[in-house]
């Protein structure tokens, strides 16, 4: 990849077979920052931006497969950016990067669509590793914010406007439901439970057909929402 450039000048052709990426934030020194620390690692950086509007035209223009979108932006907040990216680019994931760990940051990127959240202080390493997991289907958070959000969804599914029935899950499809939600691979769901790869597949296919969800992000929230989590 080339270098990195200016935010106004950056949207390239990305390389074909590595994932695709957007860096979203304000603060230039930072944003190039991250997006030379992606392309050493690999990562193909085709677009950056500085704020809701330009996020969502490059998407449009590029569409990503991982968006890292920070919270705090001069034209209105990341949770407004997820939205606008994800309205021109539903395939996109979006992985927050923020300084804030606040609870309303939190829940609001979760709510417009974000399939993780990481505070700053994280390592490169971790940040790699979240970017994968989320181009992947998983959803990824900084120790101690999952908890956040499950609280939150427990609330929500705690009130009387949420107790709608549920479709039936076979007793298999709600282990591997709730092992897909803790964050395991299908490869890691099959070793676990002595099974194949293949067929753990097949179970989250159902799952995914029978609740009429488009993913594993979505199986996530479908889970705490409906307190099927394990203690």
């Amino acid at each position: 990849m080339g270098t990195v450039g200016s935010e106004e000048e950056h949207v390239a052709d990305g390389a074909a077979g590595r994932l695709r990426i957007m860096v979203v934030d304000d603060h230039p020194i930072w944003r190039d920052a991250v997006a030379r620390d992606l392309a050493d690692e690999g990562f193909d950086v085709v677009a950056t931006a500085d704020g809701v509007g330009s996020a969502g035209r490059r998407a449009a223009a590029v569409t990503p497969d991982v968006v890292l979108m920070d919270m705090q932006l001069p034209d209105g907040s990341g949770a407004d950016a997820t939205a606008a990216v994800l309205e021109v680019s539903p395939r996109t994931r979006i992985l927050v990067l923020s300084a804030s760990s606040e609870r309303d940051d939190v829940l609001e990127a979760v709510k417009a669509g974000a399939s993780g959240y990481l505070v700053k202080s994280s390592s490169r390493e971790e940040l790699v590793s979240a970017v994968r997991a989320t181009a992947d289907g998983q959803a990824v958070f900084t120790p101690g914010l999952a908890g956040l959000v499950l609280g939150e969804y427990r609330r929500m599914s705690q009130q009387p406007d949420a107790s709608a029935a549920t479709p039936s899950l076979t007793d298999r499809e709600t282990e591997v439901l709730r092992l897909v939600a803790k964050g395991l691979s299908a490869k890691q769901i099959a070793r676990r439970l002595s099974l194949s790869h293949r067929t753990v597949e097949n179970h989250v296919q159902a799952t995914l057909r029978k609740l009429q969800l488009g993913n594993r992000v979505e199986l996530t929230r479908y889970v705490i929402e409906h307190g099927l989590e394990e203690d």
